[in-house]
């Protein structure tokens, strides 16, 4: 493959990336605006446009007054409260209607001209169909909320869909990372590959809790730091009756070996301060898990307060970028892939 058709695919992965970022915290905005259910139904090409009269918007909010969470939360809404809904979820769709275009587009036109190799094609199939599974599973999340008993889509569902996500962007990434990382740039250690791929997964399965956290609203079971309501090991922890302190305790016992795990690698790659490039990744890397704990705790102590929102988002973002950067350490220590394959 030429460098000047690899360079343009790298800055298609990178952009259709940052699409995919966006549409995440845009699905968190939804989560935390309770706006996730406000459309009742699946249409991929004909719900990109809102309703266009007065008619077609009190259809659209008689269809949401059928559920439960209309009947047991929002019972109070007017028209207008629900528009407002109506519009981060409307957005949501929309966003991810984008990012299939912008995907399809350009690779039909790299296919014409020749500049996707075997190799290449298939690697992009296989993103493609990934991005229409997430679709699948994404309306499969809200149809768990819509019924008569649920005031929210189900966690576990929510979880998988977010978790589907995070791999879609880090697939795109390490594609755009092949493509756009010089081979010269590998710095091939064990023992830090070891390290970065460990933290890698256990961000995960973090970010995983992270999401069960928030669809369970197990916060609220403890909003209390360094102890979890006075105790270090809850009572009763893994019983049933305590499943929303578990999943809390879980997610803060990866947090702290994250910590761990993120040091350690810290320590082990000092000698990447020689170039500007790596040393700002290793930097960059320490300064997000300072920030996301710091954001982590406040986000637990004000979850009782309707500003524990902003601090969700932040985060989340955080999170994200934070298991970014790990997976950049990790490839940048991953000897196979280089962008010789190409």
């Amino acid at each position: 493959m030429k460098d000047t058709a690899r360079r343009q695919l790298a800055i298609w992965l990178y952009c259709g990336a940052f699409c995919v970022f966006i549409q995440i915290l845009l699905g968190g905005i939804t989560r935390l605006t309770g706006s996730g259910l406000s459309i009742t139904e699946w249409q991929p090409l004909l719900g990109a446009f809102p309703p266009l009269s007065t008619e077609e918007w009190q259809h659209s909010f008689n269809q949401y007054k059928e559920i439960a969470q209309f009947k047991k939360l929002n019972h109070h809404f007017s028209l207008t409260d629900y528009q407002m809904i109506f519009f981060w979820e409307w957005l949501h769709r929309n966003w991810a209607r984008t990012i299939g275009l912008i995907f399809i587009i350009p690779f039909m036109v790299f296919l014409l001209q020749k500049k996707i190799n075997t190799r290449m094609f298939t690697k992009l199939i296989f993103l493609l169909l990934l991005g229409a599974l997430q679709a699948v599973v994404g309306w499969i999340m809200v149809k768990s909320g819509l019924n008569d008993t649920s005031l929210a889509v189900d966690e576990i569902k929510l979880a998988i869909h977010f978790m589907m996500a995070i791999l879609l962007l880090s697939y795109i990434l390490w594609m755009a990372f092949q493509l756009s990382i010089c081979p010269y740039s590998i710095y091939y250690i064990r023992k830090i590959k070891t390290i970065a791929g460990l933290t890698f997964f256990l961000m995960l399965g973090q970010l995983f809790y992270g999401a069960l956290m928030a669809g369970s609203k197990a916060a609220l079971a403890a909003p209390t730091w360094p102890d979890i309501n006075g105790f270090i090991i809850p009572p009763r922890i893994f019983t049933e009756e305590s499943q929303l302190l578990t999943i809390q305790f879980i997610h803060r016992m990866l947090a702290y070996t994250i910590v761990v795990t993120v040091l350690i690698l810290y320590r082990k790659t000092t000698f990447l301060k020689k170039h500007r490039a790596t040393s700002l990744l290793r930097t960059g890397m320490l300064l997000l898990m300072c920030l996301q704990i710091f954001l982590g705790i406040t986000t637990l102590l004000n979850s009782i307060n309707t500003t524990y929102r902003l601090y969700a988002m932040l985060h989340q973002a955080t999170g994200i970028l934070l298991s970014m950067s790990l997976l950049l350490v990790f490839f940048l220590s991953h000897k196979k892939h280089v962008i010789t394959q190409y």
